[in-house]
């Protein structure tokens, strides 16, 4: 479907046109009618697809058409890491000079003067508001945020807010938003907690859902047996005489990405690490250089694997299985892009086999297994079905073992339970009980040791021996 079709706005159409756009991708092609008519909307397309251009095209223009209020937010579009407000605000730029519209980014890692850039842009009033939830919030919380006219209400990569423990974040905010604005959720993936999102804020949403599409097939996907002490020295040697300009390194968590790094470094390789302990203007700094190939080799989180929009990579190596095989795609889809070709590398230790052969399943191919260079020693033998139940690793969608490249949160989920309840002796469970803040106090203090080690003291005795006012 041509773009020419959707009877936009001439001069957003001319501005869509000048950006290279012409023919709408599958999710757009569905999403922009609906969006068009008013309806809530849930959608769901891997990234790479086009969702940004999917909701920001039909709400631009809308907004371009709307009579504009002083003072007032017109959309809001939250997102779940600033690396995604930003390049959604670049994108809004381009087509704003068309439309007559503006737009600002805001989230954390600011110092104080970005802080009252974007309190005097909220108070002035912005036609689109692209934001992380954590900062949004602490601009609410000073009551100066005026979303009385918000037109449209989207979340994007709401799964991965989910994941990163943005859903307690979300439903405050959406407490603020008027009921007459429009709510479009776009995610990656529509696991059920999305569901049960989508119930809370949408209302009677139309719903599209675009298959996961498999890794490119000019993309070369191998992958290597490996016990973790073998990775480091494996990694080394397939950088060392490789020719990629660009290669992206996929960890999952934050210390190991820095040591990778320093380690790639001492050996003379052009890397560098990128996560989110890193300042905001130092993330920035990086992407810039990667993207500009001062930088060959990026150590990275998943925080680079959506929303992020770099061509020419010609390498992804995963040093640690994704938990969930949609990531794996993702990360793979950093690679050959725009018909270019790639190549997808994945080290597998003994607990991640599980994991992989659920990306293999997914994406319905066995990949090769190459064996390990004679120097680094044996490999682990590939046997997931036995390393599930030796290690436990069933590995779904939310569980504890995942290391999101994010500030800690809550998740919201209840601790794990044993299935297998206790009894007592006449075959009644035993009920735990919770014991109320004096006891817990009481619980909770050291306990020393009588004296007398022959002697047997009692629970007051312990409790008054070591009360610190006594």
């Amino acid at each position: 479907m041509e773009f020419t079709e959707f009877n936009l706005q001439p001069d957003l159409l001319e501005g869509v046109l000048a950006m290279g756009f012409s023919t709408a991708t599958p999710i757009q092609a569905q999403s922009i009618p609906i969006i068009q008519t008013g309806s809530d909307l849930i959608a769901c397309a891997q990234t790479g697809t086009g969702k940004t251009g999917a909701f920001l095209i039909p709400m631009m223009d809308k907004l371009s058409q709307a009579k504009k209020g002083g003072g007032k937010i017109l959309s809001l579009i939250l997102v779940p890491t600033r690396e995604l407000a930003i390049q959604i605000d670049q994108q809004v730029q381009g087509l704003a000079y068309f439309a007559g519209l503006n737009s600002l980014a805001i989230y954390g890692g600011n110092d104080s003067k970005g802080w009252d850039q974007q309190k005097t842009a909220i108070m002035q009033g912005i036609d689109i508001l692209i934001a992380t939830p954590g900062r949004l919030l602490s601009h609410l919380a000073l009551g100066y945020v005026d979303f009385s006219d918000i037109r449209f209400f989207v979340l994007d990569e709401a799964d991965r807010m989910l994941d990163m423990g943005f859903m307690p974040d979300l439903q405050r905010i959406h407490k603020f938003v008027p009921e007459s604005a429009q709510r479009l959720l776009f995610s990656a993936t529509m696991p059920p907690n999305i569901r049960k999102l989508a119930q809370t804020l949408l209302r009677k949403p139309q719903e599209i859902s675009i298959a996961v599409s498999k890794p490119a097939q000019n993309v070369v996907q191998t992958a290597y047996l490996t016990f973790d002490g073998q990775k480091d020295r494996l990694v080394q040697m397939l950088l060392k005489d490789s020719d990629h300009q660009s290669v992206i390194i996929f960890v999952s968590a934050k210390k190991k990405v820095s040591t990778l790094a320093e380690a790639l470094i001492r050996m003379g390789l052009n890397a560098q690490a990128i996560h989110s302990d890193l300042d905001q203007s130092q993330r920035e700094q990086v992407m810039l250089d990667f993207r500009n190939r001062k930088v060959q080799i990026l150590v990275a989180t998943d925080i680079v694997s959506r929303g992020i929009d770099i061509t020419e990579i010609g390498l992804i190596i995963n040093y640690d299985v994704p938990r969930d095989p949609e990531d794996y795609i993702h990360r793979v889809g950093r690679t050959a892009r725009a018909d270019a070709s790639g190549a997808a590398i994945t080290l597998i230790n003994e607990k991640d086999q599980y994991s992989f052969k659920r990306i293999e399943k997914l994406i319905e191919k066995i990949i090769d297994k190459t064996p390990l260079p004679d120097q680094l020693g044996a490999a682990p033998k590939y046997d997931p079905d036995t390393n599930r139940r030796k290690f436990g690793t069933d590995n779904k969608r939310g569980g504890g073992g995942r290391n999101n490249d994010s500030k800690s949160r809550p998740s919201g989920k209840q601790p794990h339970t044993n299935p297998q309840k206790k009894v007592q002796a006449d075959g009644k469970p035993i009920v735990k009980t919770h014991p109320t803040a004096e006891q817990a106090t009481e619980s909770t203090r050291p306990k020393r040791r009588p004296r007398n080690r022959n002697a047997k003291a009692t629970g007051s005795q312990r409790n008054t021996d070591t009360n610190p006012t006594a």
